[in-house]
């Protein structure tokens, strides 16, 4: 083993600090994983798979599918059924055969000497009814009391060692495939379980729809399930997974809501191959390739990746929730931080939130400051337009002004230049009347006798 000095402990505990050192030989720790793995196949293991769909979808012919055994015909059914009183009429008959039963069906599978106690919880007769308010109630309760027991189980004083799970691990909702969005039915019975299970949609059935429609159908799913708010189960990726896990998981999240096709049935291709399918007329569809269906995506979700992770969070996340609202309706306060232990969903949760607060807070001082901004310069604008307007009203009357006083001066310059023209005019004849001298009559005569004449051929004589 290390060797650490006291004084080494006495630093390491003052600065809350993990010393990390390497053995010097062999302890024995390392084993644990084996001593589990023992301790589990001894033990075995135990899920609880609640189906829930209209009748005709295909749950109990995709449940023989996923376990690759016919389990509906040979499993264990406690079966509540009830019994027609003779004297009920035929009214009040379809009326409780339309109520939804609640059958479990009860079977223990072994997979190399791996043993799994399976219980199928079925729902029948799950929207026969022909007022489809609340007629779901029975799921719930039938929820609501595996937690109940268990819960009892729990707080019993002398209590057993080894208390048997009944709660439900997962819920697997069948959606028929319409093509287009989800029903009432759907969107109401899904928003009242979310919190209460982990909740796999499928599409069954999804053969009648070619690959666009299934596509397009998904998207319609996917976006009215966010506009609800409804949470589904989705897979966590972990810091420490390796990156092939990881491919793994977000391919697996990809293709959520998963499209299913069931079946047993062996089918020989034309290479000999015998593959599960179904034979139609235009092809077949093999349950296993994953270029037909979804298959072997839920059946890696379901069974063969997060089996054990599906019933951590039933544990740690949904029974807490119910245990705690039960508690406080019982009146039992309890201190939540004394009990409360790290999740990394709820943690993941709170941080998402947190930070959308954060990023929503920042949007609306941005949009505050923004429109802040713009209103002042608006005010800046209309206050400069305002002035631009006065100064420009102002310019105008004055050059108006201007241009009216040389008008008048216009006239003024040109009425005295007439009189002036006229002043002149009339002191120019009187000179001229002034120089010229009177001439007598005499002469006058002799000039105009001097003038020549015209004769009539137009010759001038002297």
């Amino acid at each position: 083993m290390s060797d650490i000095s006291p004084v080494q402990i006495t630093s390491s505990v003052e600065s809350d600090k993990i010393i990390r050192r390497k053995l010097n030989g062999y302890v024995g720790f390392a084993n644990l994983p084996k001593q589990w793995h023992r301790k589990s196949i001894r033990r075995g293991f135990n899920f609880n798979l609640m189906i829930v769909g209209e009748k005709g979808l295909g749950k109990s012919t995709l449940i023989n599918t996923l376990f690759n055994k016919d389990l509906y015909n040979d499993i264990n059914i406690d079966n509540n059924d009830i019994k027609f009183d003779s004297n009920l009429d035929d009214l009040q008959k379809n009326s409780i055969s339309s109520t939804i039963k609640i059958n479990t069906l009860k079977t223990e599978i072994e997979e190399n000497n791996v043993k799994l106690n399976l219980s199928i919880i079925d729902c029948i007769n799950f929207g026969t009814s022909i007022d489809l308010t609340n007629s779901w109630k029975p799921i719930i309760d039938e929820i609501d009391s595996r937690f109940d027991s268990y819960l009892e189980l729990e707080t019993k004083i002398n209590r057993s060692n080894l208390i048997i799970d009944n709660r439900i691990h997962a819920l697997l909702y069948f959606i028929e495939p319409t093509g287009h969005s989800l029903k009432p039915l759907d969107i109401n019975f899904m928003k009242s379980i979310h919190e209460k299970v982990n909740l796999i949609p499928i599409i069954a059935k999804s053969d009648i729809l070619n690959e666009i429609e299934i596509e397009d159908f998904k998207l319609k799913i996917l976006n009215d399930l966010k506009n609800h708010n409804i949470k589904i189960f989705n897979p966590i990726n972990y810091e420490n997974d390796d990156d092939e896990t990881k491919i793994i998981n977000n391919e697996i999240i990809s293709k959520i809501p998963y499209a299913i096709v069931g079946s047993n049935n062996l089918i020989k291709l034309n290479d000999g191959r015998l593959v599960r399918g179904r034979s139609y007329p235009w092809g077949i569809i093999e349950i296993d390739n994953e270029q037909h269906c979804d298959f072997i995506k839920l059946r890696q979700l379901l069974i063969r990746n997060f089996m054990e992770e599906l019933k951590d969070l039933t544990s740690k996340i949904l029974y807490e929730n119910y245990r705690s609202n039960k508690l406080i309706k019982m009146g039992i306060n309890q201190d939540d931080s004394v009990f409360k232990e790290f999740d990394p969903i709820l943690k993941q949760e709170e941080e998402k939130k947190l930070h959308e607060a954060k990023l929503l807070n920042l949007e609306n001082q941005m949009k505050q400051i923004f429109q802040q901004k713009v209103s002042r310069e608006e005010k800046k604008l209309q206050e400069t337009e305002a002035d631009l307007f006065s100064k420009h009203k102002e310019m105008r009357d004055k050059l108006l002004k201007q241009i009216k006083m040389l008008e008048e001066k216009k006239k003024d310059l040109e009425s005295n230049n007439k009189l002036l023209d006229n002043q002149q005019i009339h002191q120019s004849q009187q000179q001229q009347q002034q120089q010229q001298p009177i001439s007598s009559p005499q002469v006058t005569q002799q000039q105009q006798q001097q003038q020549p004449t015209k004769t009539r051929k137009g010759f001038l004589r002297g």
